[in-house]
Formats: C-alpha cells, structure tokens, sequence
C-alpha cells in the first residue's frame, strides 16, 4: 500500500541532520506496516497530479498557520476536499488535523489558552494515551461529519474521525523526545513561555503512546472500502 506524504513543513536545519525530517519520521512511526512512502513537498507547491496517485495520504506538521495566507493553503484545501470526496483515506497530524477541518468546513484559530508542548495526556474513550505535543492553534470549530475521538480539558478536539475518509490528530506521535528537546531550544526560545518550557522538559522521559496511535493510523488507511 502507497502512502503519500504531503509534508507541509520542514523540521529545523539544526535538528534534522541526526534526527530526519518529518517524512523520515512518519517512515519510521509506521515501519512494519507494509506501507511504502512517497513525499511530495506540498509547501514548496509539489502537488500530486491526482488524489488517486496513492493509496492514502499523510499530511504533517508545519509551523505554518492553517487560516495563513501562503501559496499552498488553498491548493491543499482542494485536493483535501477532492480526496474527501472521493473516499481517498487521509491522516492529519497538527497541521493536517487543523488542515482537514479547515477544508471541510471548520475553523482553526491560534487558541487563547496558549501552548502544549511535550509530552500531553489525552482521553480516547477510556483509555488515556500519553502523546508529544507542540502547538498552540487548535480547531475550536468541528467541521460537519466529524466525531471527536480523543480530547482533554486544553483541547477539545484533539483527535477526530471522519467516517472511513480521515483521521486526524492535533499531537505528534513522531516526535520522539530529543526531537521535543531540539524543538523547545531551536524554535522554542522567546516563542513558548518558559514555564511551559519547564513543565514540558521535566516531563520528558514520560512513556508515550505512539504506537498505539501509529497501530491505529495503519488499520485507518487499510480498512475496506467499497466502490465510490
């Protein structure tokens, strides 16, 4: 099964050296999957052709804002709502959550409350899953048809599904620790409050569940679907 990476970010110059960029680590999340992977650099306007040119499609982080005003948003909106439309499964993770909810319907706004960063706990049904976060926007207005799945008093819509067409989530179960740790010293400084910072750090090390949701994510993109 193909797995289109529509990264619409880039991880730090200082970080991604020893640590990867975001398709390395969405490789690396859903290694053991049967999946094989294929970029396209959607913030630097490589678009695929079609929605059906994978079998699924990835959307990632970005410091970008989802309701900014840059050369990709609006493409990426209309291939969201054509691969929507078409029954193309899609995962978001932070910008592609924020992205999807956009598209269909919702709004994204940079949130009142502030920050989440490191490691975050958050409610699924009735488990609680431990996962690296690093945001401040969050949808604070659900679009039709999606069912909240995973939330927390700071974010409400934290994970939500889309019948068999999207799931999406706000944290980064790629983000690793040390990657966490890089962020908060390279894009952190002045940025995010330092007692966020702090309260991040010293929960670095916490055990997070990222494989809960990369195992949930692999069952989303190869669920059946019918003729569409």
């Amino acid at each position: 099964m193909r797995i289109g990476i529509l990264q619409t970010g880039l991880a730090p110059d200082a970080l991604a050296p020893q640590m990867g960029d975001y398709p390395d680590m969405f490789a690396r999340l859903l290694d053991g999957n049967g999946f094989d992977f294929r970029t396209y650099r959607v913030v630097d306007m490589e678009f695929p052709a079609n929605v059906h040119d994978c079998d699924g499609w990835l959307i990632t982080g970005s410091r970008h804002g989802a309701y900014e005003d840059h050369p990709f948003i609006k493409p990426l909106e209309d291939f969201i709502r054509r691969a929507y439309a078409e029954h193309v499964p899609m995962v978001g993770i932070c910008f592609g959550h924020q992205i999807i909810a956009q598209a269909l319907g919702g709004k994204v706004e940079r949130f009142g409350g502030g920050w989440a960063v490191g490691p975050t706990d958050y409610a699924f049904g009735d488990e609680t899953l431990t996962l690296n976060a690093w945001h401040r926007d969050q949808v604070v207005e659900r679009p039709e048809g999606a069912e909240v799945i995973g939330s927390n008093a700071f974010c409400e819509n934290a994970a939500l599904v889309y019948d068999d067409r999207a799931l999406t989530v706000q944290a980064h179960p790629e983000f690793r620790d040390e990657f966490v740790d890089g962020l908060m010293k390279t894009r952190g400084k002045g940025v995010v409050p330092d007692e966020v910072m702090a309260r991040a750090g010293a929960r670095l090390g916490t055990p997070i569940h990222d494989q809960t949701i990369a195992r949930r994510i692999a069952a989303f993109f190869k669920a059946p679907r019918g003729e569409n």
